[in-house]
């Protein structure tokens, strides 16, 4: 997703792991200097899932991380109050 100035970049798991976080870590570090075309945009991530565990959302959240997760027919973000963004 991209805006004036900002993008944030979604890994989408219909069962979120600790793993599939660390990977996505390691794409947030990669994604300016393989789209050089958005080297002047703050960058942000987020997570989202349709099942992701507690812990998984605690990991997430510490990496930085936006998570988006179902809540019946919705999708929420579930970080916690005071959550700030980490930016790339």
């Amino acid at each position: 997703m991209i805006n004036d100035g900002a993008l944030v970049a979604v890994e989408c798991k219909s069962k979120l792991t600790h793993a599939h976080v660390d990977e996505h870590l390691v794409r947030m570090e990669k994604l300016k200097r393989l789209f050089p075309l958005y080297k002047n945009h703050r960058a942000l991530g987020a997570v989202a899932a349709m099942v992701m565990s507690d812990s998984v959302k605690v990991y997430a959240q510490n990496q930085g991380f936006y998570v988006l997760c179902q809540n019946g027919d919705n999708v929420v973000v579930s970080n916690t109050e005071g959550f700030t963004p980490r930016a790339w």
